[in-house]
């Protein structure tokens, strides 16, 4: 199948490395400098908390709608004269105001990108930041250069938006495409009826053990003397959480550092967003046996 146009060019964009390793490097250390308190805002912004699903894409939505319906008044009020300009002002705002937080969330989403994803990935946090850039002119113009640069705002508008219909397609094929923050839990089978999972002896007092059970990758562990299973790859991007760390109950992905809690899969900080899918354990005379708490299909 051959590759899509858009796609082409942002390989060939060999520049985007050097800037991405720049953007990357910045996040962290911006991050790093706040200490703890950073780590709160860092998963607040990826969405573990409010949602438990990603924030970014649903702010992107907030500042394309008020930017396309201020297109269409800029150039109603402008062909007609039912609507006044300013009606298109107040949509810009509205769309400058919520672009600035789904910058934020964009960014910081891409920190843990890498490969052709962060390519991709820093070619449309480019495109977007850009697309802010211009909108704000455009404001500028309507608010403080008076009413006969009215008509170059309205051009400048219709420029970020063209500019926005682009930036919009590389985060879309970032997603769909790709497949970057998508639930890597969908993509699994695991079993929803009984299947053997070796023998509680097997699973250390202090550790981590894998089986494979029902075709599902499943990480054991004991908590408070229980034993607890859940699904042994990262929610964020797949990662083998039994190569992770183990402290207090609770698992630390060696990719990218997102944390679950083992007793019932509960992401407790980011990049992941998605809990890990919980599997009941049945003890027999030391043999056990495992099957998801809920099905995944």
């Amino acid at each position: 199948m051959p590759e899509p146009l858009l796609s082409r060019i942002a390989r060939r964009q060999t520049w985007l490395e050097p800037l991405s390793d720049f953007v990357q490097k910045a996040v962290t250390g911006f991050y790093k400098s706040l200490g703890t308190p950073g780590r709160f805002l860092k998963s607040s912004l990826n969405g573990t908390y409010l949602l438990r699903h990603p924030l970014h894409p649903l702010l992107t939505d907030v500042p394309i709608g008020a930017w396309t319906v201020g297109l269409v008044l800029d150039y109603a009020a402008h062909f007609t004269n039912r609507i006044p300009e300013s009606a298109g002002d107040v949509a810009l705002i509205v769309g400058l105001i919520v672009a600035v937080l789904t910058l934020a969330t964009g960014y910081t989403d891409f920190q843990d990108t890498i490969d052709s994803e962060r390519r991709f990935g820093c070619l449309h946090g480019l495109l977007m930041s850009t697309v802010v850039l211009v909108y704000a002119a455009s404001l500028g113009l309507r608010w403080w250069a008076g009413e006969g640069l009215h008509p170059l705002a309205v051009g400048l508008s219709t420029a970020g938006f063209a500019i926005l219909a682009i930036g919009a397609w590389y985060g879309g094929h970032l997603v769909f495409g790709i497949g970057y923050a998508v639930n890597r839990e969908a993509f699994l089978d695991g079993p929803t009826d009984w299947a053997p999972a070796g023998r509680a002896a097997d699973v250390p007092a202090d550790g981590m053990h894998v089986v494979e059970a029902g075709g599902m990758q499943v990480l054991m562990t004991r908590v408070d003397g229980r034993i607890c299973a859940l699904s042994a790859i990262c929610s964020h991007e797949g990662g083998p959480l039994h190569e992770g760390t183990l402290e207090n109950g609770v698992v630390t992905c060696p990719w990218h550092g997102s944390r679950f809690r083992v007793r019932d899969g509960r992401a407790l900080s980011g990049p992941a967003t998605f809990d890990l899918p919980r599997l009941v354990v049945r003890d027999t005379d030391g043999v056990l046996e495992v099957r998801l708490e809920t099905p995944l299909h």
